[in-house]
């Protein structure tokens, strides 16, 4: 597995929204917050120096683990993700890019990248999560589809995502193989206290074969008028027969969809090494 899909389409409703918490934001990222484009919000890492576009740093992790090409999904008015990481392609990573031209959900998104996936494997990740390298290679190596599941008191220690959030999460059941059953969306205590010691979460990181784009297309939209990846997954396992490898992670995933993300994730990513 080469090549990676990024869902840089979002309207990044959250980020737009002003939070009193972010008032430390300089006056460049603040632009970016209103435009809702996270995936260009500078990234300060202490040093004093500019800071890098949030994505570069989500692109290096991708290189790190052994991808070379890579799929930005964005919106048809993107085009200051095209214009600024087009010239980016063909050094570490080969960039191409993909348009969501309504935002229809996440399997919509995923099948807005057929054209340039084809019948190769790929992973899929959102643009505002920073995945552990390591992880993502682990998913890469395996055969078939997978997912990423990261452990919930990993994520409640070492992650950016306050522990209210990180509560409400989507929890993953596994069978006794550690394959996927079913992705658990807004779990009550009762769900997750059947799940036992170990709760593992969903984090949006998936390792997809081409039967994803048949159930894709397959399954109706959610109660919010979407058309959800999770959705299409479980169509995958219970109608096509496709089984999904959980890859477990004690690892930490940082994340940034609102302002008040921005200040606290800069320390968190800061170690990892651009190379894009």
């Amino acid at each position: 597995m080469r090549k990676a899909v990024i869902l840089a389409a979002g309207l990044g409703t959250r980020m737009r929204k002003a939070e009193a918490s972010a008032t430390s934001l300089s006056a460049e990222q603040a632009a970016i917050a209103a435009t809702g484009v996270k995936a260009l919000m500078p990234i300060a890492d202490g040093s004093g120096a500019q800071g890098r576009p949030f994505l570069d740093y989500v692109l290096s992790a991708l290189i790190e683990a052994g991808f070379d090409e890579a799929c930005l999904i964005i919106g048809p008015d993107h085009h200051q993700i095209r214009s600024y990481y087009t010239p980016l392609s063909g050094k570490n990573l080969r960039i191409e890019f993909a348009v969501q031209t309504k935002p229809l959900g996440t399997a919509d998104a995923i099948r807005a990248a057929a054209p340039v996936v084809g019948n190769a494997p790929f992973l899929m990740i959102n643009s505002d999560n920073f995945y552990p390298p390591a992880t993502l290679s682990k998913l890469r190596a395996i055969d078939g589809s997978g997912l990423a599941v990261f452990n919930r008191d990993a994520m409640l220690r070492d992650s950016n995502i306050e522990p209210e959030r990180v509560q409400k999460f989507a929890a993953v059941e596994l069978d006794v193989s550690d394959r996927l059953v079913r992705v658990l969306e807004k779990p009550t205590a009762e769900i997750l206290a059947a799940l036992g010691d170990d709760v593992y979460l969903s984090m949006n990181c998936w390792r997809f074969e081409s039967s994803i784009f048949e159930a894709c297309a397959k399954i109706a939209p959610s109660p919010r008028g979407e058309y959800e990846i999770t959705d299409a997954a479980q169509y995958a396992i219970d109608t096509l027969g496709v089984p999904f490898t959980a890859v477990k992670s004690d690892e930490a995933v940082f994340d940034m969809s609102s302002r008040g993300d921005v200040g606290s994730i800069g320390a968190k990513v800061a170690k990892q090494s651009l190379r894009i």
